[in-house]
C-alpha cells in the first residue's frame, strides 16, 4: 500500500534496499535473471537491478493485479482490464482475452501453460498460444488465487470462503473456511496452506501422521458450524429459532399442511400425509431474507438505509436503498439501472452513500478488506473504455458452469430408509422386499464415504451398493422410495459413484428412465418428484452424462414439466435449475432444436405469476444465455421476450431487475 518494494537480507533480517518509483500500491513481484520486476495498480511494470530503477513502462490500461515468471523466460501479467499479457523485455508478445472481469491471480502449470484466477468467479488454464485448455467454474464469488502441483492438481482460493481442489477441470474437494480465502498454495509434499480473512494461516494435509490433534479438529468444526449458523436464515427466521424434529410428533390438521423444522444445519420442510397419518419429507428450504430489527423498508424489503435522492431538473425524489455490508459501487450500479438514470451519475452516488453512512474510508466489513485495493473486496469499474464499448456489460449472462444440489442430511436419510425397511420387514406380504441387515450396514458404509467429501478424489464405491439402491427403487412401494432416490442423488456427485451409475443408465433397460417414469406417473408425491428431479439435475456435473441428457431432453423435460406450476417452492426451484443446466449444455453442444425446446419451457415459466424469486431468476438467466450465446434469439423476440424483460425490471428483487436489464439490452441490440 505504501508503493514501495523492499529488499531484505534473509540472514540478518535487515532491509537492504528501498525501491521507490510506483505511484500506487504494489501488487506483485517476479524475479527475472537477477532483476526484480514489480507490478502496480498504477498500470506500470518497473524493473529494478541492484537497488536501482532500470526501466518502467505502462503494461496495461487498468490496474495490474499479478505477475509471474514463466519457464519460457517470459513474464505474464494479469489486469483489471480482464486480459493477461506475455512480455519479453518491454515487448508484449501475446494478449489473452476471455475473462469477463479482473484477472487477479496467475500461476504456472508445469508443461501445460498458465493458470488464471478471476473476479468473474472462474479459473482458466491457457496454453502459451492463448488457447483455453480448461475453464473451471464452481466458486460463487471472486477467485483471488490459483496454484498447481506436480501431481496435476489445481488449487484456488475465493471470497466464497472455500479453497477448492480441481482435477482435470472438475472440483474434487472444497475446504470451507470461516472467512474469505485470500491465498492458497501447494507445499511440495502435496499439502496445502491457506490464508483466511480471520487472520489465521492453516495447513491442510494428505498425510495421516500429520493430522492435528482431535481436540483442534473439533474446535475448528465447531468454529465453522458457529460461523455458518450465525449467518443462516430460513424463511426469514434464524435457523436456531426453528423447532427441532420433535415437532413432527404432533399430527397435522389437514392433508398437505407443511411444517419447517431444524435438521442439523438446515431447515427442512415436511408435508402432512392425511391418508397415512404421517409427515412426508419434502426437502430443504431455500434460505429466506434476513429478519433485521426495526430497519427501514422499501418495496417490502428491509435495508440498513433508505435515502431520499433529489436529482434535480424537476424530477421526483427517488428512494435509494443500501446495506452497510454492500459495496457502494454495486449499490449505485443497481440503482441507476433500476431508475433508468445515466451511469455517469455513478461516482456522485457512491460519494453520497459514503458521506451519509459515515463510511468515508469505506471498509464495509473488516473481514473482507482487500489487501490490494485497501477497500472492500473489489471496487469495480476499472475496465478499459474500449473493452466496455466493444461488449455490453451483462450482469448475469451468459451462465457458465452447472448448478447442483449437493447438500444432504445423510443421517436423516439413512434413518428414514431404516425405518421404512423395518416397516416392510414387519409386513408379511412385503417382507421379501426388505433389505437384509448386511445391505443396510453396507448403506451405512456408503453414506460414510459420501459424507467425506475431502477424499472424493481417492475414495471408491462398490457396484453392489449401487445395485442395492436401484433394486429398492424398483421394488419398494412408490410411497417409500424417496429417501433411496435422495441417496442416489448424492452418489452421482461422487466421481466413482457417477461412473458406476452410468453403466446402469447405458444398459439395455435404462435404469434412470425407469426411475423417472415411475415417479412421474404418480406425481401426487412431491417428495419423489423433488428427489428425482434433483438426481437428474446433479448429472450435469459429470460430462460423461452429457450425451444421455442431450439425447433424452424431450422425455426429461416433459416428465417434470408440471413442477413449475406446483405450489411447492422447492419443486419450482429444482425445475428452473434443470432448465438452466439444459440451456448451458445445449448452447455448448450447438443444438438448435434442443435450445428451442428449453427456451420455450423457460419462457412459459417466466410468465408464471406465483414463481419463487430464485426460480424466476434462474429461468431468466437461461433465456438471456440462450439469446446471447445460443442460436434462438429470433425465436425469443418472436415470443415477446421484451415484455418478460420489462416485467422483470419492475420486480422488488434487485437480481431480477438486473437480469431483466440484461435481456432488454439484448432485445435492443437485435
Amino acid at each position: 500500500m505504501d508503493t514501495l518494494v523492499l529488499v531484505w537480507d534473509l540472514r540478518t533480517g535487515e532491509k537492504v534496499h528501498t525501491l521507490k518509483g510506483h505511484q500506487l500500491q504494489v501488487t506483485g513481484l517476479a524475479l527475472d535473471n537477477g532483476d526484480i520486476v514489480s507490478s502496480s495498480v498504477d498500470c506500470t511494470l518497473n524493473r529494478w537491478r541492484k537497488g536501482q530503477a532500470v526501466e518502467s513502462w505502462e503494461a496495461h490500461k487498468s490496474a495490474i493485479q499479478t505477475i509471474v515468471k514463466l519457464p519460457s523466460g517470459e513474464l505474464a501479467t494479469g489486469s483489471s482490464d480482464t486480459t493477461i499479457k506475455l512480455w519479453k523485455g518491454k515487448t508484449c508478445t501475446q494478449t489473452f482475452a476471455g475473462h469477463t472481469d479482473t484477472v487477479r491471480g496467475l500461476a504456472v502449470m508445469s508443461d501445460l501453460g498458465i493458470l488464471s484466477a478471476s473476479h468473474d468467479g472462474s479459473i482458466r488454464l491457457w496454453a502459451l498460444t492463448g488457447e483455453v485448455l480448461l475453464e473451471m467454474v464452481g466458486h460463487t464469488s471472486i477467485v483471488y488465487s490459483v496454484d498447481s502441483h506436480v501431481s496435476g492438481l489445481i488449487l484456488s482460493g475465493s471470497e466464497d470462503r472455500f479453497a477448492k481442489i480441481w482435477k482435470d477441470g472438475v472440483c474434487v474437494q472444497g475446504i470451507e473456511h470461516p472467512g474469505c480465502v485470500w491465498d492458497a498454495k501447494f507445499l511440495e509434499n502435496g499439502d496445502i496452506v491457506t490464508a483466511c480473512s480471520d487472520g489465521v494461516v492453516r495447513v491442510w494435509t494428505i498425510h495421516q501422521d500429520k493430522i492435528a490433534d482431535p481436540l483442534d479438529l473439533e474446535l475448528y468444526s465447531s468454529q465453522l458450524a458457529q460461523y455458518t449458523l450465525s449467518r443462516k436464515r430460513v424463511g426469514g427466521l434464524k435457523l436456531e429459532d426453528l423447532p427441532g424434529l420433535e415437532a413432527l410428533q404432533i399430527p397435522g390438521t389437514s392433508d398437505g399442511q407443511t411444517k419447517v423444522v431444524r435438521e442439523g444445519d438446515n431447515g427442512v420442510a415436511y408435508a402432512w400425509n392425511l391418508g397415512e397419518g404421517k409427515w412426508d419429507k419434502i426437502g430443504e428450504v431455500v434460505d429466506g431474507p434476513d429478519d433485521g430489527m426495526k430497519r427501514p423498508v422499501l418495496d417490502g424489503i428491509e435495508y440498513d438505509y433508505v435515502f431520499d435522492v433529489d436529482i434535480g431538473d424537476g424530477e421526483p425524489i427517488r428512494k435509494l436503498p443500501h446495506n452497510r455490508s454492500d459495496n457502494p459501487y454495486d449499490t449505485a450500479d443497481k440503482w441507476l439501472l433500476k431508475e433508468n438514470l445515466p451511469l455517469s451519475y455513478r461516482q456522485q452516488i457512491v460519494e453520497f452513500i459514503l458521506q451519509n453512512t459515515g463510511q468515508k474510508d469505506f471498509t464495509p466489513d473488516p473481514a473482507f478488506r482487500d489487501p490490494f485495493t485497501g477497500s472492500s473486496a473489489y471496487v469495480p469499474g476499472e475496465y478499459s473504455k474500449s473493452a466496455t464499448v466493444a461488449k455490453p456489460a451483462f450482469k448475469h449472462i451468459p451462465k457458465k458452469g452447472m448448478l447442483v444440489f449437493d447438500i444432504a442430511q445423510f443421517d436423516g436419510i439413512l434413518k428414514k430408509i431404516t425405518e421404512l425397511n423395518s416397516a416392510l420387514h414387519s409386513d408379511q406380504e412385503k417382507k421379501h422386499l426388505a433389505l437384509s441387515e448386511l445391505e443396510i450396514s453396507r448403506l451405512g458404509a456408503l453414506v460414510k464415504v459420501l459424507k467425506d467429501t475431502s477424499h472424493y478424489h481417492s475414495s471408491k464405491l462398490a457396484d453392489s451398493d449401487i445395485a442395492v439402491l436401484l433394486s429398492a427403487i424398483k421394488s419398494w412401494p412408490t410411497t417409500m422410495i424417496f429417501p433411496v432416490i435422495d441417496t442416489l442423488r448424492m452418489v452421482v456427485l461422487h466421481p466413482d459413484g457417477a461412473t458406476l451409475f452410468l453403466k446402469h443408465v447405458e444398459a439395455e433397460n435404462d435404469t434412470l428412465m425407469e426411475i423417472i417414469k415411475r415417479v412421474t406417473e404418480n406425481p401426487s408425491l412431491p417428495a419423489n418428484l423433488l428427489t428425482s428431479i434433483r438426481l437428474v439435475t446433479n448429472l450435469f456435473k459429470k460430462s460423461s452424462f452429457f450425451n444421455w441428457l442431450q439425447r433424452h431432453r424431450v422425455e426429461v423435460l416433459d416428465a417434470f414439466s408440471s413442477c413449475y406450476s406446483s405450489p411447492n417452492k422447492n419443486l419450482q426451484l429444482s425445475y428452473s435449475t434443470l432448465i438452466l443446466n439444459y440451456a448451458v449444455l445445449l448452447i455448448d453442444k450447438k443444438d438448435q432444436e434442443g435450445q428451442s425446446q428449453v427456451l420455450s419451457a423457460a419462457l412459459e415459466i417466466a410468465e408464471e405469476e406465483n414463481l419463487e424469486v430464485d426460480s424466476k431468476f434462474r429461468v431468466l438467466v437461461a433465456i438471456g444465455s440462450l439469446m446471447l450465446d445460443g442460436l434462438v434469439k429470433r425465436i425469443a423476440l418472436d415470443f415477446d421476450v421484451d415484455n418478460i424483460a420489462k416485467a422483470a425490471k419492475t420486480s422488488k428483487d434487485a437480481k431480477i431487475v438486473e437480469v431483466g436489464t440484461d435481456i432488454e439490452l439484448l432485445t435492443k441490440a437485435s
